[in-house]
């Protein structure tokens, strides 16, 4: 069942700082979501973040995130659902920050299979995504996520079979679980390279354990960066509900 925002705003006792004043206005539901993190050397991310951001860290490391999931109910606040729009797939690959004193989520790419749902949210949240060819199915208790980028300048690829392999939970503070998903700022540079903020809210994350095998990953090598040769941290989280607020420029 799909929660009303007027319930998720009430969920707002785990956050870090109170839920924006003003209205939210675009909101969504993520399924079936892998989190892969790789801890990297923080001097392999120094450069790659805006100055006006400071690289976030735990255990003395820098965090690679590549977030594959399916996006349900993406809509505009009073808009109705819109086919082509409101369901695709999204692959994300990010690294945490702090701006203003704030912990966030900083993007270096996002693909997503609506070439529609791109070009509504780099107007709507001026977020860089990028359309991909993406296929996503369920076999036998696992699930399959397939995305291929081709342009004149980037060829980047993932396919990963993936599914729980524990029960869910909500995160503690203090670990390195919840340093990586209890996350309530946006931080990522739109087509004309101008950094902006994005508030976002959401009930606190369930995560469970999660087993994936991961094949042709080449985006994280699309960036210019290296994905370390260790096993990933592997998480799972059936589905979490989301408000955002409109970007500002920083």
């Amino acid at each position: 069942m799909t929660p009303s925002a007027r319930s998720l705003l009430r969920m707002a006792q785990h956050r870090p700082w109170p839920v924006p004043r003003r209205p939210w206005v675009t909101r969504q539901a993520c399924h079936d979501v892998l989190f892969a993190h790789w801890p990297v050397h923080p001097r392999a991310l120094h450069k790659r973040i805006p100055p006006e951001l400071e690289l976030d860290t735990c255990d003395n490391f820098a965090w690679i995130g590549v977030v594959a999931f399916e996006i349900t109910g993406a809509r505009l606040r009073a808009v109705p659902l819109v086919p082509g729009v409101s369901r695709f797939l999204q692959v994300n690959v990010r690294t945490y920050v702090r701006g203003g004193g704030r912990p966030g989520v900083y993007f270096f790419s996002l693909d997503a299979s609506s070439l529609a749902a791109v070009r509504a949210t780099r107007w709507a949240l001026r977020l860089p995504y990028v359309h991909a060819a993406m296929s996503f199915e369920r076999q036998d208790g696992r699930l399959y996520l397939r995305s291929r980028r081709e342009s004149a300048a980037v060829h980047a690829q993932i396919d990963v079979g993936y599914g729980p392999a524990g029960p869910a939970a909500q995160t503690e503070p203090g670990t390195l679980d919840h340093f990586l998903v209890e996350r309530y700022c946006l931080f990522a540079r739109d087509q004309r390279r101008r950094l902006h903020n994005l508030e976002i809210h959401h009930p606190p994350w369930r995560l469970q354990v999660a087993t994936a095998e991961i094949h042709h990953n080449t985006l994280v090598e699309s960036l210019d960066l290296t994905t370390p040769m260790r096993t990933p941290l592997l998480h799972y989280a059936a589905r979490q509900d989301m408000l955002a607020w409109w970007p500002r420029a920083l």
